[in-house]
């Protein structure tokens, strides 16, 4: 009788519970699969009965579009109806809630963007279009409201007065946040960033450009960022360091996490099936903070990703699962690799708790600081020129944990 490997036995006793705060999008395992190049492989999927069986399978929490819900042309009884159905499931299931979006990108009236179509009458429309939801999101109890502008951009430079654009995307999003407050909502918006796909370029395409983009709001208080892990390694970039400048700037409000190789179009793999070691310290982010800053993240561990057009409904069900399970094993091996002695002594070495110390000593103002030649007319190069940092050394312990080729 063949008997079950440790790598299975250990992967099966690792179960998710509402502790982990994991949630999922509606259109996540609700993707039938459609796109460029062909139909659906699978059948659309009951948003209703999305939740129930993320509730089965141990997610905490769900998001969606209000079209994930609510046809684009719904009537407002139909509307009404939708939104009943869907109060009632969260009651009968205990699942939350935590975001709500909107989708400003799949109709051709947002074919050049909503909140910066050069076509006023859009703007108004796609503007009115968000607040309705922002309301539906309080009356569900979201705390988060997402805003991706997959539409607001370009494929022609000369297409857009593109200081008037900026304009017109911070008075949109300036005025849901002004509503949110004024209405006395529990509610922050976080947005999405992403380089490109649809529009060929898109507004606010990383970490960095969204919170430059928010310090120059007047409501920039309740506007922080979602970052995606795809779409930041979509940009060659390392979503980790963005994560951890968010974190930096408290702007990070939610996270949606997934699988990518790099830059290519928007893959949404499962979480960790794309780059594994980025995956592994991310989760070493997420759940031990930093050296400097020890604690958790606070915040739900939300997976947007999409089953492979190449499963059926029950793959869909499985892939759903494969991200709880990768992220708690992550969190396994982060928590082990943190723990390690052996790692403690490597970071000590490397300096990396070193780094938390401030450069002027304390009291040290600059004029005592330019008096002190140790500092720079009597250093003596040949030490710091010589350290051995040891980061190939720490990194590898790094992996072995990943491994679990060790404790």
């Amino acid at each position: 009788m063949p008997t079950t490997s440790p790598a299975t036995s250990l992967a099966s006793s690792l179960s998710p519970t509402p502790a982990d705060k994991f949630s999922f999008g509606l259109w996540t395992v609700g993707w039938a699969a459609r796109d460029q190049f062909g139909n659906a492989s699978r059948p659309d999927l009951d948003p209703l009965e999305s939740v129930r069986k993320l509730k089965e399978l141990g997610a905490w929490g769900f998001t969606f579009h209000d079209n994930d819900l609510i046809p684009f042309d719904a009537s407002e009884a139909q509307r009404e109806k939708l939104i009943g159905q869907l109060k009632q499931t969260v009651d009968e299931t205990g699942m939350v809630c935590e975001m709500v979006t909107t989708d400003t990108f799949a109709e051709p009236i947002f074919k050049d963007g909503a909140f910066t179509s050069n076509d006023r009458r859009v703007r108004r429309y796609g503007l009115r279009k968000v607040l309705r939801n922002v309301d539906l999101a309080a009356e569900l109890g979201a705390t988060t409201f997402v805003m991706w502008g997959g539409r607001e951009g370009t494929e022609y430079d000369s297409s857009k007065d593109l200081f008037a654009a900026l304009d017109r995307y911070a008075e949109g999003i300036d005025t849901v946040a002004g509503y949110i407050k004024s209405q006395g909502y529990d509610m922050r918006i976080g947005i999405e960033p992403k380089p490109n796909e649809p529009r060929g370029n898109i507004f606010l395409p990383t970490i960095g450009h969204a919170l430059a983009f928010i310090d120059r709001l007047d409501n920039g208080d309740v506007v922080g960022v979602n970052p995606e892990t795809g779409h930041e390694q979509m940009a060659t970039l390392n979503y980790t360091h963005g994560l951890a400048e968010a974190l930096w700037c408290e702007k990070l409000f939610h996270i949606d996490l997934n699988g990518q190789n790099g830059p290519m179009y928007d893959q949404d793999l499962v979480f960790g099936h794309g780059n594994l070691i980025s995956a592994f310290f991310t989760v070493d982010l997420l759940e031990n903070g930093f050296p400097s800053k020890p604690g958790a993240y606070q915040g739900a561990r939300h997976f947007d990703f999409k089953p492979s057009r190449t499963e059926h409904v029950e793959g869909a069900w499985d892939s759903a699962a494969a991200n709880m399970q990768m992220y708690l094993l992550l969190k396994q091996r982060a928590v082990a690799f943190r723990q390690d002695p052996e790692v403690q002594e490597a970071m000590e070495q490397s300096g990396v708790l070193e780094l938390g110390e401030p450069t002027l000593a304390q009291g040290e103002d600059l004029q005592a600081f330019l008096a002190d030649r140790s500092v720079y007319e009597d250093l003596d190069l040949t030490g710091p020129s010589e350290r051995n940092y040891g980061f190939v050394r720490l990194h590898q312990l790094a992996v072995e944990h990943l491994m679990g080729a060790r404790g």
